[in-house]
């Protein structure tokens, strides 16, 4: 019932609603970071960037991604057909986007604003009402959003019901009554692969949007920044403790060492190299916690204690006390050192400050691995760090077949888990990490179709 009227609004409204949504949300954007804060266990500066204004950057990318489409779709045509001596054949054509149906929105706890966004808005600017179900460990900051929403769409004349929130009880099953539903036409999901697969092979009513998992690699071939090297992979592994589809697990490095611009390092070099750069990172407590954030929730705690018998740590994971929070979960990464041999350990994802150090024959194999874990379990970045062009153009190669987004000799301000709205793709829909990508044409086109009508004129 809520829906007939927005249906029939028009991409102009839609998309000017949607605008009106994010500025507001924009004014809230410090509310909205510490409802991050709190629930996802994120650093404040962390809370505030991703569930704030970067999120908000990725629900304006979509809403121009649908605008761009749907005004590629011309609101009337006059066709005409020569008919020889007699009067040519005219009809007046009239097009109009329709929606595809309500969507439902399946948010995650770790990036509730932030991976959820892009879906809402791409829904909500082509005309769809949209059921927003937050993860019951993350309910805070999209019940915000869901309220501006809402707040906006009755001041647009509009029933505020285009927009609802379903939040649930851990044990409840209503994500999964939800999909199923034959009036759910939008499906977007983020979370773990078990829960994307299902939706995928169960939701055949819906177009269904999935990012799940992944084993997102680091390829250490050479280096003339050994230092920043370390430093950029120890921050990058420990930022908000490895909780982050982005973050990296694995790291190839030959067995016979690598060549830097201090000389040539062996293998046990540069294991130690990394340990030591995890130690500093972490050494002060007070400075760490800003980094490492706190885990989200106990299953987590569970994944690093199994990790902790799959090889020997290079540096092991240590409980560190918040200075504000006492009872928060703060644990430093864990670092294992495995052989290319050990791939039934590595070669799944350990969500968490969980990472391994695998030593392979040759930067050939390093490569073929990564390309091997992306392309049948999913990765979502890869990262090389070599001073050979050849060897960068290789890897290159390798992750653009395997579907992956590369980063290539990443030793400043730039890490490899960062993906900035307008520019970055996140995601490409071509590995088992996700089937769309955020944002391009494909995760906005099929929210809507046309339908015209035609007479003589």
């Amino acid at each position: 019932k809520a829906a007939m009227a927005w249906r029939r609004a028009g991409p102009e409204t839609w998309c000017g609603v949607a605008l009106e949504i994010l500025t507001r949300l924009n004014k809230r954007s410090f509310e909205i970071a510490y409802a991050v804060m709190h629930t996802t266990g994120q650093g404040f500066l962390m809370a505030f960037q991703a569930g704030g204004p970067h999120a908000q950057d990725r629900g304006l990318e979509a809403v121009a991604y649908t605008w761009s489409e749907m005004s590629r779709i011309p609101k009337t045509a006059t066709w005409e057909k020569p008919q020889g001596k007699n009067e040519p054949l005219r009809m007046e054509k009239r097009y109009r986007v329709v929606p595809r149906g309500t969507a439902l929105v399946i948010g995650c706890c770790t990036f509730p604003t932030w991976n959820s966004y892009p879906g809402l808005f791409a829904s909500l600017a082509t005309g769809n009402a949209v059921l927003v179900k937050p993860h019951p460990g993350a309910v805070l900051p999209l019940g915000l959003t869901v309220q501006v929403a809402r707040e906006v769409l009755k001041e647009a004349g509009f029933d505020p019901n285009v927009v609802t929130l379903v939040a649930h009880r851990k044990e409840d099953d209503v994500a999964q009554r939800l999909a199923l539903r034959p009036e759910i036409k939008i499906i977007d999901f983020t979370g773990s692969p078990a829960n994307g697969v299902w939706l995928e092979k169960n939701a055949a009513q819906a177009q269904v949007f999935t990012e799940k998992a992944g084993v997102n690699a680091i390829i250490v071939d050479s280096t003339n920044d050994f230092k920043g090297m370390v430093r950029n992979i120890a921050f990058s592994l420990s930022l908000y403790s490895g909780q982050m589809c982005t973050a990296p697990q694995n790291i190839y490095v030959p067995k016979t060492g690598i060549d830097t611009a201090e000389g040539h390092l062996s293998f046990e070099q540069v294991t130690s190299g990394l340990g030591e750069g995890f130690r500093k990172l972490t050494a002060d407590p007070a400075k760490a916690v800003e980094i490492l954030g706190a885990i989200q929730n106990e299953g987590i705690l569970n994944r690093i204690a199994e990790a902790r018998g799959l090889g020997e740590a290079i540096v092991d994971s240590q409980a560190i006390t918040h200075p504000q929070f006492p009872n928060a979960r703060v644990q430093t990464p864990l670092l294992i050192k495995l052989d290319a041999r050990d791939d039934a350990k590595f070669m799944r994802e350990w969500f968490g400050p969980i990472a391994f150090v695998i030593a392979t024959q040759d930067t050939a194999q390093s490569i073929e691995l990564a390309k091997r874990g992306a392309s049948e379990h999913g990765a979502l970045t890869m990262s090389v760090y070599s001073t050979d062009e050849s060897v960068l153009k290789h890897v290159e190669d390798a992750a653009a077949e395997a579907g992956v987004a590369l980063s290539s000799n990443l030793t400043g301000a730039v890490f490899v888990n960062q993906s900035a709205a307008y520019s970055d793709f996140h995601g490409t829909g071509a590995n088992p990490a996700a089937n769309a990508s955020l944002t391009d044409a494909a995760f906005v086109a099929n929210r809507f179709r046309v339908a015209q009508s035609r007479a003589h004129v």
